[in-house]
């Protein structure tokens, strides 16, 4: 098979389409003839050498991928050859064929086609991890969401709002924000310009978000951390602002607020089927009714990922970018 292969780590001119051999599913995996994979940030930090796979994964990049199932190993259930599905991976989707464990594996939502279900996988598992399971956003609270215009944050959007959530985001430009309130957002915060502490305690009367979905990491925590109301939770999903930061516990302690940071694609695999098993439950049906829905900015033919990646570092996107096979 053909899959995109990383040489030499560096820009997105190392990006190589190459021949690699074709993988085959172990126990309890199934392979995937990949019909279109997600671009997402732990991507371009892999290219770049400071993200590489966990052992044993694949070496070449992607999270996610939606395809047809082509074959089904040793004691993999619930799926058979020609099914059409997507997969949350721990690599090897900017590849022809992928090979995932099965409770990685999640059937192309009613309404929604096979290569725009590769936008799904990751987002809906991220924020349904983070948001729900582990921040426990309830019905009539605050989720501020910082990059509300990202893959990750234009489905943070519709998923609170579809839990009964007020939503707060971040955005860099007009048009950003204006996407984001097509979204269902309520309070809209142009970073470049406005002071999001200030505008998410004006926008709240005082209170603060009482969830907090962050990329940013170390730029932002303090002012998270401020940002936050009483018995507030802060979820740490990214480090695009930096990894170190001083923090004031007494703020902390003051507030009752608890500060998160999660990752996804090093957890067991018992871990990532259960919010797989979570996001089918809870998730798929919003999907399937099309009260939430993948929000995709382009697609790019894989073979030219190094596209893809300019574009994601140019942050001129709106949604996921797909590469299609």
């Amino acid at each position: 098979m053909h899959a995109i292969t990383i040489p030499e780590p560096g820009g997105p001119e190392a990006l190589r389409w190459a021949e690699v051999p074709d993988p085959v599913p172990g126990e309890g995996e199934v392979l995937i003839d990949v019909v279109a994979g997600g671009v997402n940030r732990a991507d371009l930090m892999q290219r770049q050498g400071l993200y590489p796979p966990p052992p044993g994964a694949s070496p070449h990049p992607g999270l996610e991928c939606s395809g047809r199932i082509a074959a089904v190993g040793p004691g993999a259930t619930g799926w058979a050859v020609g099914d059409e599905v997507c997969a949350l991976l721990a690599g090897g989707g900017y590849a022809e064929k992928a090979v995932v464990p099965a409770g990685q594996v999640l059937p192309v939502p009613e309404g929604v086609d096979l290569v725009t279900a590769a936008a799904l996988p990751e987002v809906t598992a991220t924020v349904w991890s983070n948001v729900f399971m582990i921040s426990h956003l309830r019905p009539g609270e605050t989720l501020l969401v910082h990059g509300g215009s990202s893959g990750i944050g234009t489905m943070a959007i519709q998923l609170a709002k579809a839990a009964g959530a007020r939503v707060a985001v971040t955005a860099g430009s007009a048009e950003k924000l204006a996407a984001c309130a097509e979204l269902g957002a309520d309070l809209l915060v142009n970073y470049r310009e406005q002071d999001f502490v200030e505008e998410v305690r004006r926008g709240t009367d005082g209170a603060g978000a009482d969830v907090i979905l962050d990329i940013v990491g170390a730029k932002y925590l303090a002012r998270n951390v401020e940002a936050l109301a009483v018995n507030g939770r802060l979820a740490v999903i990214g480090l695009q602002g930096g990894v170190k930061a001083e923090l004031n516990l007494a703020t902390l302690l003051a507030k009752s607020c608890a500060v998160m940071a999660t990752g996804l694609r090093g957890r067991s695999l018992a871990q990532k089927a259960a919010i797989v098993a979570a996001v089918r439950e809870h998730v798929w049906p919003l999907v399937g009714s099309g009260r939430v829905r993948p929000i995709v900015d382009r697609t790019v033919p894989m073979r030219e990922a190094a596209e893809a990646h300019r574009l994601l570092d140019s942050s001129e996107h709106v949604g996921k970018v797909l590469l299609t096979v």
